[in-house]
């Protein structure tokens, strides 16, 4: 078993706003938490002008989706052994996906730009 657990690893490539690119090697049974906390406490020495405060301001991206904290890499069903591309990014708070407030205010600020043109 012990063999088999050194193959469940996940490399993680991670891309900041800037374009820096950082990999890490993670195992699938991380969360979205645990890997923000892990590159909070293991900042590439490259990245200094994008650190943050805090780790619970880091977020995930993943193929255009923001990872809520206790979703795990193995829930995401990534290709085993190849490198998985996330974007990483600071924001204080996720959109909500069941949000209608922040949908219906979305929608009034299109209608209003639209009355404008």
């Amino acid at each position: 078993p012990f063999l088999q657990r050194t193959l469940q690893v996940v490399n993680l490539r991670l891309i900041l706003v800037s374009g820096k690119t950082q990999d890490f090697i993670f195992s699938p049974n991380d969360s979205a938490t645990e890997i923000a906390r892990h590159v909070f406490e293991n900042w590439p020495a490259g990245w200094e002008e994008e650190s943050v405060s805090s780790p619970s301001i880091l977020r995930l991206i993943f193929q255009g989706r923001f990872l809520h904290g206790n979703v795990t890499l193995g829930a995401l069903k990534l290709p085993p052994g190849r490198t998985t591309v996330m974007h990483l990014v600071a924001r204080e708070t996720l959109p909500e996906p069941n949000s209608h407030g922040q949908r219906n205010r979305e929608k009034t600020t299109e209608s209003s730009c639209c009355l404008l043109l």
